[in-house]
């Protein structure tokens, strides 16, 4: 490419931390769009690209990822459409293919830059900034006992037992750290800032991601509830229902508010003595290196 591509915000942080309460109020960024969660990236980066037919195997690989429950209906666009991009690409390169389908997405809302929220690629950071180098790295930090308090609920948890949820927290957290930490391309927000003084943290995150300050940045949730409309129904190849268009929605309400403190510390009372006792024996370290308070002292 002649010049080297803008600044493109990529979203990080364990599930229920936040994350798309920061992509709603960057989205409202009158110059940003930011999709729903790819997860697709980091199986694109990993296609041998000596491959002949590498074109084809990029476009199933976006398209129908995850395999066992394609997220392809989630951005609005016609297979069709990516594959006459990634076809004019000369010479075709899966980085190209990417900014042509975050290009594709913020075209169809009117809009010249892009970004990125998924969570989990807060373990894969050293290869998306291999392959992507104008990607900025905004790690979204939460306690995890709020996290966890939240995440067992969804459908998305990857277990109830609080030794798990403190595990799968605590890599993560650590994951993104560990490459992040130093470079210039990463910055670390928590989420109890961002929600207690925002504009001051997306000053900060406008002159990271080089994007002029706007006001809309602090009225997100006038355009959430339609920017939401966009999470289909998740369903798995054989047809059963993963997550309802309704559940979704459900499991986002709270980003169609003004962003409030309401929600910190919500592990007081959700949590009981012993599932605080059993997270903090895991994660109790991490959770002091950050800053946060343990309530137990195992």
């Amino acid at each position: 490419m002649s010049h080297p591509p803008l600044p493109m915000p990529v979203i990080v942080g364990a599930p229920r931390s936040g994350t798309t309460l920061l992509r709603l109020m960057l989205d409202a960024h009158p110059d940003l769009a930011i999709p729903p969660e790819t997860g697709f990236v980091v199986a694109a980066s990993a296609l041998d690209a000596s491959t002949s037919d590498l074109r084809a195997r990029f476009l199933d690989t976006v398209t129908a990822f995850p395999p066992q429950a394609p997220n392809w209906e989630d951005f609005g666009l016609a297979r069709e459409t990516l594959a006459e991009a990634v076809q004019a690409l000369e010479p075709f390169t899966v980085a190209d293919g990417l900014r042509a389908f975050y290009r594709l997405y913020a075209q169809r809302l009117g809009k010249p830059r892009w970004g990125e929220k998924t969570p989990d690629y807060s373990l894969h950071i050293g290869a998306i900034a291999a392959l992507l180098p104008e990607a900025r790295f905004v790690h979204l930090i939460r306690d995890g006992r709020d996290v966890a308090a939240s995440w067992r609920q969804q459908w998305f948890s990857p277990g109830h037992e609080p030794e798990v949820l403190a595990r799968a927290w605590t890599d993560r957290v650590r994951a993104a750290r560990g490459t992040g930490l130093g470079r210039t391309h990463y910055v670390e927000v928590f989420y109890e800032d961002l929600v207690a003084r925002p504009e001051p943290v997306l000053r900060h995150l406008c002159d990271f991601l080089d994007l002029h300050w706007s006001d809309q940045l602090l009225n997100h949730q006038e355009r959430a509830p339609r920017r939401l409309e966009e999470h289909r129904t998740r369903l798995s190849l054989d047809g059963t229902v993963i997550a309802s268009h309704a559940q979704r929605l459900r499991q986002q309400r709270r980003t169609m508010e003004r962003p409030g403190t309401g929600r910190i510390g919500s592990w007081r009372e959700e949590l009981s003595e012993d599932e605080v006792r059993r997270f903090e024996r895991v994660a109790g370290g991490l959770l002091v290196e950050l800053g946060y308070e343990l309530q137990h002292h195992n």
